[in-house]
Parts: C-alpha cells; sequence; structure tokens
C-alpha cells in the first residue's frame, strides 16, 4: 500500500445524530459514543486512517458544543486543527473551508472526505481502495467518490450512476475506476430496486478524494458567493483575525451539501467532462443510520439466536424474539414482545419498533420546540 505525503484527512463530526436520541445529544452525539466496541465512532475513524496520513495532517471540522469532547477524544491530533464552526452551513462550505486552509500550506494537498460516525469491517481492503482513490485524485482535475455495492434496495441511501470504465487508470488488481453518469438522492423502493437489478448503480458512501485546488476552483464556479468568504477566513487562519472573520463571515456562506453544490453540477456535464470517478468498494460498510441498522449490525456479528440484544446486568427472554434494549445498570425481561427498540438514560426513556426507528428524530424536533434543552 502506498502512502502520499500530501494526503490530508478531513473529517465532519458537525452532527447531532438525533436518531439516536437519547443517548445522542447536542453536547455528546452519536459520533462520540461507542456503538461498536470500546472506542467511539470518530476515534475508529481516526484510527483506520491513521496508517495514512500522521496526526499531524488531520483536519476535524465539528460546532462548538462537541468541539470540547473531541479535544479530549483525539488528544494526539493538533487542537487548531479541530475546527469548530460558528454557524452549521452543510458539508460544501465545510469542506470547502479546509481545501482553502490546505492550499496555503501545499498546494500539491489532496483531500478525503470522511464522515466521523461510519463503520468498516475490513480497515486495511478500506485503505486499500483509499491509496488507489488517492492516486486518481492526485493525478489532475478527478473527484473520486467511494460507491459501496448494494446489497438491498435501500431508500435510506443516496445512489451512483456509473457508466463506462476509466480505461486509462486501473488498480493493481486490474479492474479500473468507473464514470460517474449522476447522483440520484434517496429513491422509493420501486426505484431502489431497478437500480439494485441494474448492477451499476453503488450507494454514495459520502466518502470523497480530490485535490484542494480542484475541490476550491469548483467552489469558485458553482458557489461564487460562497467561495470568497471562505478564501477570506482562510487568509486570516493563524492571525488575531481569525475568530472574529471566521464568526462574521461564515454565517454568510451558502447552507448546502457538497453533493448539490459541486458533484451534481459536474455529472450533468456528461462523462467525459464531469471528471467524477467511482471506486466500487467492498469493505464492509455501514453507517449506522438508526437504532435498526445499530441491532442489525450487532445481530450480523454475534448471531443470537432470537435476534435479541440488551445491553443490560443480565436478560431474560420469554416468547421474544428481535429485540434491541439500552439499559446498563438494569436486568431486563422481555415476555411476549417482538421488533421493539427500548433505549433509557438518566432522564429520558425511548420505546419504538424496528420499523419506526428512522423516526426517532421528530423526537429531537419536538424538544427543540418545546425548548426542552436539557433533554437534548
Amino acid at each position: 500500500m502506498k502512502t502520499n505525503p500530501h494526503f490530508y484527512p478531513v473529517i465532519l463530526a458537525g452532527g447531532r445524530g438525533t436518531r439516536f436520541w437519547p443517548l445522542s445529544r447536542k453536547r455528546h452525539a452519536k459520533q462520540l459514543l461507542a456503538l461498536d466496541g470500546t472506542q467511539t465512532m470518530i476515534q475508529q475513524t481516526v484510527a483506520r486512517l491513521l496508517p495514512l496520513a500522521g496526526p499531524n495532517r488531520f483536519w476535524v471540522i465539528t460546532n462548538g458544543d462537541l468541539r470540547p469532547a473531541i479535544l479530549r477524544q483525539l488528544p494526539k491530533l493538533p487542537p487548531k486543527q479541530i475546527v469548530a464552526e460558528p454557524a452549521g452551513r452543510n458539508t460544501a462550505p465545510a469542506i470547502g473551508l479546509a481545501a482553502f486552509f490546505l492550499l496555503q500550506r501545499d498546494s500539491d494537498a489532496v483531500l478525503g472526505l470522511f464522515p466521523s460516525d461510519h463503520v468498516i469491517a475490513d480497515p486495511a481492503q478500506y485503505r486499500a481502495t483509499l491509496s488507489r482513490g488517492i492516486e486518481i485524485a492526485a493525478a489532475g482535475e478527478n473527484i473520486v467518490v467511494l460507491g459501496i455495492r448494494p446489497t438491498r434496495p435501500e431508500t435510506g441511501y443516496g445512489y451512483i450512476e456509473t457508466g463506462s470504465r476509466d480505461a486509462a487508470s486501473p488498480d493493481q488488481q486490474g479492474k479500473s475506476s468507473l464514470c460517474v453518469r449522476r447522483f440520484t438522492e434517496k429513491p422509493d423502493l420501486a426505484t431502489a430496486r431497478q437500480f439494485l437489478d441494474a448492477g451499476n448503480y453503488f450507494w454514495n458512501s459520502g466518502m470523497f478524494l480530490w485535490r484542494a485546488d480542484t475541490l476550491a476552483n469548483a467552489l469558485r464556479e458553482h458557489l461564487p458567493n460562497t467561495a470568497p468568504f471562505l478564501e477570506r477566513i482562510a487568509a486570516a487562519y493563524g492571525t488575531r483575525k481569525f475568530a472574529d472573520t471566521f464568526r462574521k463571515l461564515y454565517p454568510k456562506c451558502e447552507n448546502i451539501s457538497v453533493d448539490y453544490a459541486v458533484l451534481e453540477p459536474r455529472s450533468a456535464k456528461g462523462e467525459a467532462q464531469s471528471r467524477i470517478f467511482c471506486l466500487p468498494s467492498d469493505f464492509g460498510w455501514n453507517d449506522l443510520g438508526s437504532w435498526t441498522a445499530l441491532h442489525e449490525h450487532h445481530v450480523a456479528k454475534t448471531r443470537p439466536g432470537d435476534g435479541s440484544l440488551a445491553s443490560a446486568s443480565g436478560s431474560f427472554a420469554f416468547n421474544a424474539k428481535n429485540n434491541y434494549v439500552h439499559a446498563p445498570g438494569k436486568f431486563v425481561a422481555l415476555v411476549g414482545v417482538s421488533n421493539l427498540v427500548i433505549v433509557e438514560t438518566d432522564d429520558a426513556l425511548l420505546v419504538t419498533t424496528l420499523d419506526q426507528s428512522q423516526d426517532v428524530g421528530k423526537v429531537v424536533k419536538h424538544l427543540d420546540e418545546k425548548k426542552l434543552k436539557k433533554l437534548v
């Protein structure tokens, strides 16, 4: 596996993880929880990338509520490179800011955009795929997205439609990256089934690779009102004016994802002009987007007989199956119930079903509206 001295991982860690309420809170969100082992999600994200880049090349974009906890969880990363946005402005301004930061220190910088809360079953294969993607991104004005081979007609993910192979850049296994035709946001079930049957669609993992100058130029083209603000903020980095400049200008940036801002307009140009490539990936990816996804992930790992899982001080089940319970310090008895999600904390209790756990975020919306700040 080759390493690139110009590769910089940029980890986006500003989300609230509302679908994991009541464990996930504003000051202790999903990415700071140990949902899959002893390390938290963001610690796992950093650990699997460290063989590709030293700690001094990591950047984390988060918010003021989460930054103190991230500093404690990632003590080896430079504190100045754990940056708290003064206002949430989605992924395009966040990754764009990192690109302008890095252009000041390394004209050959290659950025990797990584969510902070994913699970990867095969880190070695993951790094091998990333190494190939870094090569493609470094070679020119190319954008690389890691596409996950779909295993079911999932309606909760975005999809990547691929076209011809990029024969000019085959990987070490003799395969090649695929040109991207278009990105499609979360489809309905019938459309998702068509995508699965077609064979040339991949789930959008949200992981991208590109040169810093490629991204900066794309933002100048597609977000001409936002790019100058980001450049001015980056120019002030390391000076006494930075905090004030950041606070005043960043909220003026457009609130838009990088998918909508850059990738969709680029893909609309057609395969030959867009220079967007998909690397089909098979490294055991899961974004753990809900309590149901977490339950399925743990069942796949542990394979309990009745599909029920309890994080508790002992449990008993009778005529009960396929439940997920989180009640540390308590004995849990499940009698005659199925497909439930029960999560208890010191100040809240969640009871839902596996089918409805995607809607847990609506609880947080309600709490926000009622200004019940202690519960969010």
